[in-house]
């Protein structure tokens, strides 16, 4: 499983780091997700990356940065520039696909960690 961390309350324009840790497996061979949920909002993909390629959706691009350590088992979302609609809780996940927004080729959750933008 995973936990997040680094959620918190920023105002807009601010930046934020999450971290992603894993526990109970390794994040060697898995590619790693970050999505979002906003309120009343079907959850979404955000980022992820694999051993070799980053990948964005265009809410993300510009402005938000994945990268991953292995030896630490941890992988971040560096967000800048935050804006009122990035509010929502964020998730991390495992898949052993790369690249893809499925949530149902992700084999392992958190349980989140909110992120609010507000002034």
């Amino acid at each position: 499983q995973f936990v997040e961390s680094g959620g918190g309350l920023v105002q807009p324009g601010g930046s934020l780091r999450l971290s992603c840790v894993a526990s109970g497996f390794t994040l060697d061979g898995y590619a790693i997700g970050w999505f979002r949920q906003a309120p009343g909002k079907e959850r979404e993909g955000v980022s992820s990356i694999s051993y070799d390629s980053e990948y964005y959706t265009d809410s993300a691009k510009g402005r938000f940065t994945i990268s991953r350590d292995n030896a630490k088992n941890t992988v971040y979302l560096q967000m800048n520039s935050l804006k009122p609609e990035d509010t929502a809780v964020y998730y991390c996940a495992a898949s052993v696909h790369a690249g893809t927004w499925y949530e149902h080729e992700y084999d392992y959750w958190g349980q989140g960690t909110q992120v609010t933008v507000s002034s």
